[in-house]
C-alpha cells in the first residue's frame, strides 16, 4: 500500500542518524511492512474482509441483531488494518478524533462502546508500531532524556493502582469496582503519552509536517461549518430547546437535546442561554476543540509555503473564532482571540503588517457582524463571560478547587487513580473536582503531582531547545506555534483539558512533531548539499 502523504526517501532498512544540539540521535524509518505494494494490500483486504464476513455471518446466526453483526464486522476489518498499516492507523485516529462524538450519539446512540471507538483505530496501531520499532531495534521512547520521568510517573501510577485502588477492591459493590476506575484512571493519565513516538515516527519529511497541518486545517474548516449550522438550527427552531425539560435542566446541556451533530445541548432563548457542543461529545469538548485548533489555524497561516493554504488558515481562523463566539462557551471566547495576539506577539509577526491587518480587521469584523445581526448573542457572551468571572473569579476557583483537594486526601499515594476523573463515574464513585492538579493531587498524591511535573517540565524545556536550533522561518513558525501550545497546557490549572479529547490527544502528538523538527532540518540540509554542483 503507498504511503499516505508520500513515498518515503529512504529504504526501510536503512537509518541514517543525525545528532542533534541534545546528543540524540534521530533515526529515519518507513514503518511500512515489507514490500508494501498495492496487490499485497488488496489481497490482504480481502483475506481481511472474508474474515470479517464469516465472523458477521457466525454471529448473525447466534441471533445477534443485524446492527451488531455489521459493527463487529466493521470494528475487526478496522483493529486488522490498523495493526497491519500503523501509519495508516494513526492517521485515521487523527481524521476520527473530531468526529467521534457525533458518530457516538448519532450511528452509536450512546452506546458505550462508540464512546471507545477512537481508541481502535489508535490502539492496534501502536500495537503494530511497536512491534515494527522492535524488529527494527530503534527507540520505543524519543528523545531518551524522557525515559526517567516517564518511568517515574509510571511506577507511581502502577504502585497507586494496587495499593490503593487493590485494597478499595476489597469493599467493591456491583455499582462501584475500584480497581476498574483505577484501569481507566490509568489509560486516562498515560495512554495517550505514546502518541509522542507516534508522532515522532509518523512525521518524517517537511512534506509529511504540511500534510499534518493542511489535514487539520481541513478538518477545523469542516467541523467549524458543521458547528454553525448546528447554530442556526438550534436558533430558529429547527431543533428543539431545553423547553419543557425540568427545571434543573433547563440551563444546562444534555444529550435530549441534540442537534444535527455532536452530543448535549442546551438553548433556553427566555434566559439568553446556549451551549453548543459542535461535532463532539459536549459544549466542553467543543470548547477546547476551537482553543486547539487556534494554533493549528495560526500555523499554517503564517507557516506553510503556499499561498492557498496561507488564505485557507486565516479561514479556519476566522471560523474558530465564529464559533467561539456563537458556542456559548466562556473559554472559547476568551482564549482564542488571547492566543491569536499571544502568538502575533511571540513569533514576532507584527512586522508583518499585512497579515497582521487582515487578522486584527478579521477579528474585529466577526465581533461587529455578530454584534449587528445577533445583539443578544453578543451581549449574552459578554455578560455570561463577566457575571461567571465576577461570581467566581479563576484565582477564587483554583483556591477552592485546591482546598477541597488537600481536604480530602489521604495518604501520599493519594485516594486512589479515576477516583476524580469524571468519565469513570460508570465505573464507581468519583468526586468533582474541577482543576487538573488538585484533581492529580487528589488522585495519586503529591509524589505523583512532582512526577508528572517533572515529565511535563522534561518536555517543556526539551521542546525549547528543539525549536531553537531551527533556523528555516517555516519549520520555526510551526516549531514556536506547538511549544508554545504544549507549555500553556503543561501548566494549566484551570480544568482539566488533558483529561479529554481533543487535547489529550493534540498535546501528546505535537510533543512528538515538535522533537521531530530538528531531523525535518537535517534532511533538508542533507538534500541541499546533495543537489549542490560539483566544482570544475
Amino acid at each position: 500500500m503507498s504511503n499516505f502523504p508520500g513515498q518515503p526517501q529512504q529504504s526501510e532498512h536503512q537509518s541514517h542518524p543525525d545528532p542533534d544540539l541534545n546528543g540524540f540521535e534521530y533515526p529515519v524509518i518507513d514503518l511500512e511492512p515489507p514490500s508494501p505494494k498495492k496487490p499485497n494490500f488488496w489481497r490482504f483486504l480481502a483475506i481481511v474482509a472474508s474474515v470479517a464476513l464469516l465472523m458477521g455471518l457466525l454471529l448473525f446466526a447466534n441471533g445477534v441483531s443485524v446492527n451488531t453483526t455489521i459493527f463487529s464486522s466493521i470494528a475487526l476489518m478496522i483493529l486488522v488494518l490498523c495493526y497491519r498499516y500503523p501509519r495508516q492507523g494513526l492517521w485515521a485516529f487523527l481524521i476520527y478524533l473530531p468526529f467521534a462524538g457525533t458518530i457516538s450519539y448519532w450511528v452509536g446512540n450512546d452506546h458505550f462502546i462508540f464512546h471507545l471507538a477512537k481508541d481502535g483505530f489508535y490502539i492496534p496501531a501502536l500495537i503494530g508500531l511497536i512491534v515494527e520499532l522492535r524488529k527494527k531495534k530503534l527507540p520505543l521512547i524519543v528523545p531518551p532524556q524522557l525515559r526517567i520521568p516517564l518511568l517515574i510517573l509510571f511506577t507511581i501510577a502502577i504502585v497507586t493502582l494496587f495499593a490503593v485502588n487493590g485494597v478499595q477492591q476489597r469493599h467493591a459493590t456491583v455499582d462501584n469496582q475500584p480497581f476498574a476506575v483505577g484501569l481507566f484512571g490509568l489509560k486516562v493519565l498515560l495512554g495517550y503519552i505514546p502518541l509522542i513516538t507516534g508522532a515522532y515516527y509518523l512525521i518524517r519529511t517537511r512534506k509529511e509536517l504540511q500534510f499534518f497541518s493542511r489535514l487539520q486545517i481541513i478538518l477545523i474548516v469542516i467541523c467549524c461549518i458543521l458547528g454553525f449550522i448546528q447554530f442556526i438550527l438550534i436558533i430558529t427552531g429547527y431543533c428543539s430547546d431545553n423547553s419543557g425539560l425540568p427545571e434543573h435542566l433547563l440551563l444546562r446541556a444534555n444529550v435530549q437535546r441534540k442537534c444535527f451533530v455532536g452530543g448535549a445541548l442546551g438553548y433556553y432563548p427566555s434566559e439568553n442561554f446556549i451551549r453548543l457542543p459542535g461535532t463532539f461529545v459536549a459544549p466542553w469538548h467543543w470548547s477546547w476543540f476551537l482553543v486547539s485548533s487556534t494554533f493549528f489555524g495560526f500555523a499554517t497561516a503564517f507557516s506553510d509555503p503556499k499561498l492557498k493554504w496561507r488564505l485557507t488558515g486565516l479561514a479556519a481562523l476566522s471560523l474558530v473564532m465564529l464559533n467561539a463566539i456563537i458556542s456559548g462557551q466562556r473559554t472559547a471566547l476568551l482564549a482564542v482571540p488571547s492566543i491569536v495576539i499571544l502568538l502575533l506577539v511571540a513569533t514576532s509577526h507584527i512586522s508583518r503588517v499585512k497579515r497582521l491587518l487582515v487578522i486584527v480587521v478579521g477579528m474585529v469584523a466577526l465581533i461587529l457582524a455578530t454584534s449587528i445581526f445577533a445583539p443578544e448573542v453578543m451581549s449574552e457572551r459578554v455578560d455570561s463571560l463577566i457575571g461567571r468571572w465576577n461570581a467566581d473569579p479563576p484565582a477564587v476557583f483554583l483556591t477552592k478547587q485546591t482546598n477541597l483537594s488537600l481536604k480530602a486526601h489521604r495518604g501520599f499515594l493519594g485516594n486512589g487513580l479515576g477516583q476524580a476523573t469524571t468519565a469513570a463515574r460508570g465505573l464507581g464513585k468519583t468526586r468533582l473536582i474541577e482543576a487538573y492538579y488538585p484533581k492529580l493531587y487528589y488522585e495519586i498524591g503529591p509524589f505523583g503531582v512532582a512526577a508528572f511535573l517533572f515529565l511535563v517540565t522534561t518536555i517543556t524545556i526539551l521542546g525549547f531547545k528543539s525549536y531553537h536550533q531551527l533556523i528555516d522561518h517555516s519549520l520555526w513558525g510551526y516549531g514556536i506555534t506547538f511549544w508554545i501550545f504544549i507549555a500553556l497546557i503543561s501548566y494549566n490549572p484551570y480544568w482539566y483539558p488533558l483529561d479529554t479529547d481533543p487535547v489529550a490527544v493534540y498535546y501528546w502528538f505535537l510533543v512528538g512533531v515538535l522533537f521531530k523538527l530538528p531531523k525535518i532540518k537535517q534532511q533538508d540540509l542533507k538534500k541541499e548539499q546533495q543537489q549542490e554542483p560539483l566544482p570544475l
